[in-house]
């Protein structure tokens, strides 16, 4: 780690901001609907979060090379491109908390390094096109789809096994079971989302020559996860408050179909290698055992606020990243 070059430096550590900005950003994906069904305390959410958060960060590396790897051509990642790119990320990330929007920190990223790779080759030729579509659009239209269906389905197999079982014995063991639910729901956001930090530093790393391929190294691996799950102890209680309260009322069974159907969709976006948004992935499937229960339920006006952030992340942030990217090669 020594003779780090200053700008590489502020790199790393505005992406270990950006990942310190997801936990906060993103607690409300795995404890939200703990929280509002009251299964849960706040302070023991958080920390649980927090906990699976960090293992699941440490388990794999292929959406990290999605990220720093395959969208934009190697050989045309400089330093000051990765840092626009993160620059504009976190500038999204902190816009939508103030709002309280779930938008998607993953696409964030992605956004960003679009418009700061257009800007800065003035080419759109070194963007990896097919790998785009094929690992970031796809999985953002489907996964979210994925997410309501499982999320439905779950409900509909829940309500018929259970539809002669008396509410208060169903609320009792399905507290227990929302437990185990979160954790996973919590282990698969840090499986998922913290890697887009790694593939960042990683992507850096490569280009300033301290690494001649892309393989992530160890310590990024832990200041990432350590950098997640400190974010997620903070919390992010806006978000919490509109996943957990505003979409839809929900009981411990309801928690549990939601975040197993999230949690299912997100760990095979992970296996593939798909950075998806763990964000839309719990919100759809919220809404998914919303509509199972009664469709009118959802409040409908909340969710279209959730699918106009979701539609313009990407293009917002790829704006922003081309706008910094220009200001930088100024001060530069």
């Amino acid at each position: 780690m020594h003779n780090i070059p200053l700008n590489l430096l502020l790199i790393i550590i505005l992406a270990l901001t950006f990942d310190f900005i997801n936990g906060f950003h993103d607690t409300a994906n795995a404890i939200a609907t703990s929280v509002s069904t009251r299964v849960l305390t706040p302070r023991t959410a958080i920390f649980m979060s927090a906990v699976f958060n960090f293992f699941g960060a440490m388990i794999n590396t292929k959406v990290a090379k999605t990220i720093g790897h395959e969208i934009v051509d190697p050989k045309f990642v400089t330093q000051n491109l990765v840092l626009a790119a993160v620059i504009a990320a976190i500038l999204w990330d902190l816009i939508t908390w103030w709002w309280g929007i779930p938008s998607s920190s993953s696409h964030a990223i992605i956004g960003g390094l679009v418009g700061a790779a257009i800007a800065a080759t003035k080419s759109l030729a070194d963007i990896n096109w097919i790998g785009f579509v094929k690992k970031i659009v796809l999985p953002l239209i489907v996964s979210p789809i994925l997410g309501f269906v499982f999320g439905y389905l779950f409900m509909m197999i829940l309500y018929i096994l259970f539809a002669k079982v008396h509410p208060t014995i169903v609320n009792r063991y399905f507290s227990k079971f929302q437990i185990l639910s979160a954790m996973w729901m919590a282990y698969s956001h840090g499986s998922n989302d913290a890697q887009k930090s790694m593939g960042i530093i990683t992507m850096a790393l490569v280009g300033s020559g301290i690494l001649n391929e892309f393989v992530v190294p160890d310590w990024v691996k832990f200041t990432c996860a350590l950098a997640m799950a400190l974010g997620t102890s903070v919390g992010g209680w806006r978000i919490i408050k509109t996943m957990g309260i505003k979409i839809i009322k929900l009981a411990p069974i309801n928690g549990f179909a939601a975040e197993t159907g999230a949690a299912l969709t997100i760990q095979f976006a992970t296996h593939i290698g798909a950075p998806v948004s763990t964000t839309h992935v719990i919100s759809s499937s919220i809404m998914g055992v919303g509509a199972c229960k009664k469709f009118s339920a959802v409040r409908w006006g909340v969710a279209r606020n959730i699918v106009i952030a979701w539609v313009l992340t990407i293009p917002m942030c790829a704006l922003l990243g081309a706008i910094i990217s220009i200001l930088i090669s100024w001060i530069a």
